[in-house]
């Protein structure tokens, strides 16, 4: 069984981007448990075809921890992905983290991670600042990290910055970087920018993903692209995506990189020269 957590920056896709490749890799016939970290409770929204589910936070809340069942806080997806949902307290009310620590815990009382698996993916929120969101990474429970990113700077300094956490926890957990997925957002010298990112970290980009309008009219229709589209060309984005996972094997402890050198290579790759030029050029026109 492998375990994998995919972390970036918040709004970067990486929601999305984990339930399009676990429905890819459904399609393989792969046995998936997905266990969302997030505490708005989305992130087996598309697997679900966007039906509520009760969080574990919530049952134990509720039940108390040694009398919820599986029944109680999984429900079973598009290609029969198991689907958990850790939740999280109220909005300005305790730690975020604490609906991870307390969904793992409860799913080692359940024997979940004992069942037949191919794959147990955590979809974990933005960057590593707090020891829950941290859990799965510092107690070895994802021994693989893939960090979704784009060519901006501050998904750039997430990424960044979950390296450091992955580097903290490499030899007492094991954990490894698997490498990153650009989610691309149109940004200038985006794909080289971040493969030499990736390469400055010690790891790769693993796979480049394109802008495709077809992926929010999947969400608004709350299905994964392949589920609302299987022949379209962004289907097969995931599908690559899901085989170019499935068939690693470069596993590496980072080397992140300072502010500095971050702010260094977005320069290197003429960010600023780019803006300029446009900026001088609509100053001409005017």
């Amino acid at each position: 069984m492998r375990q994998i957590a995919i972390y970036g920056k918040g709004g970067i896709g990486k929601s999305t981007t984990t339930q399009n490749t676990l429905a890819a890799l459904a399609e393989l016939g792969k046995k998936i448990m997905l266990v969302g970290c997030d505490p708005k409770s989305d992130s087996t929204r598309l697997i679900l075809g966007g039906k509520s589910q009760e969080t574990v936070l919530n049952s134990v809340k509720e039940m108390g921890q040694e009398n919820v069942t599986e029944e109680d806080v999984f429900k079973i997806g598009f290609g029969g992905i198991r689907c958990v949902e850790s939740g999280g307290p109220e909005p300005g009310v305790g730690c975020a983290g604490r609906g991870i620590i307390t969904s793992i815990t409860t799913l080692e009382q359940l024997g979940s991670y004992e069942r037949e698996l191919d794959y147990v993916f955590y979809d974990v929120l933005g960057d590593v600042v707090c020891g829950g969101f941290a859990m799965p990474i510092r107690e070895a429970y994802a021994k693989e990290i893939y960090i979704v990113c784009s060519g901006e700077l501050m998904a750039l300094y997430a990424a960044n910055n979950i390296c450091k956490g992955v580097l903290k926890f490499a030899n007492s957990g094991g954990v490894r970087i698997g490498g990153l997925i650009c989610n691309s957002r149109n940004v200038d010298n985006e794909k080289d920018m971040v493969d030499a990112f990736a390469k400055k970290l010690g790891t790769r980009m693993i796979y480049f993903i394109p802008r495709d309008n077809v992926v929010q009219r999947a969400e608004i229709k709350r299905q994964t692209v392949i589920e609302f589209d299987k022949n379209c060309a962004q289907a097969d984005v995931y599908r690559q995506l899901a085989t170019s996972i499935e068939e690693n094997d470069m596993f590496v402890i980072p080397k992140p990189m300072t502010m500095q050198a971050l702010e260094d290579h977005m320069m290197e790759y003429g960010f600023m020269e780019e803006y300029e030029r446009t900026t001088d050029r609509k100053n001409a026109a005017a």
